[in-house]
C-alpha cells in the first residue's frame, strides 16, 4: 500500500458557499420561473441578449454593471440580495419597516370599516325592534 498524499477532493458532506451567480439565479428563477418568457422578461428589463439571460438563470454567470443595476431596479429580491451581500442590512430594515407600516395602516382601515358596518347593522336592527308594532286585530 502506498501512503495517501496530495490534495483531497471535497466530499458531498462539505457544503460549499453559494456563489454570487447562483444566488442571483435562484432569485430570478423563483421570481420569473425558468421558461422562455423568463428570458424575454430579463432581456426587456436589462437590454441583455438571450444567451446572457439564459446564463443568469442557469447560474453559470451573474449580471454585472449596468445589467445588475437594471435588475435591481426591476426586482426587489435582487435588490435585497445585493444589499445583503454588501452587508447593508439597515437599508433593508428601513424598507421592511415602511412596508409593515403601510400594511398595518391598510389593515387598521379595514378593521374600522368592518366595525362601522357592524355598528350600523346593530343600530338598524335595534331601531326595528323598538318600533311600535301594528296589531292585526282591527
Amino acid at each position: 500500500m502506498f501512503p495517501k498524499t496530495g490534495k483531497k477532493f471535497p466530499n458531498n458532506a462539505e457544503l460549499v458557499a453559494p456563489t454570487y451567480a447562483s444566488l442571483i439565479a435562484n432569485i430570478l428563477r423563483a421570481e420569473l420561473g425558468n421558461s422562455h418568457q423568463a428570458h424575454k422578461t430579463l432581456m426587456r428589463w436589462t437590454g441583455a441578449n438571450e444567451r446572457t439571460a439564459k446564463n443568469w438563470l442557469s447560474g453559470s454567470n451573474g449580471p454585472s454593471g449596468e445589467h445588475l443595476l437594471q435588475l435591481m431596479r426591476n426586482s426587489d429580491q435582487v435588490f435585497e440580495c445585493v444589499l445583503r451581500l454588501s452587508h447593508r442590512p439597515a437599508v433593508l430594515s428601513n424598507q421592511r419597516l415602511t412596508e409593515v407600516r403601510n400594511s398595518l395602516q391598510a389593515t387598521a382601515e379595514l378593521v374600522s370599516e368592518v366595525i362601522e358596518g357592524s355598528r350600523q347593522q346593530r343600530s338598524l336592527s335595534w331601531s326595528s325592534d323598538k318600533a311600535p308594532q301594528r296589531s292585526s286585530s282591527a
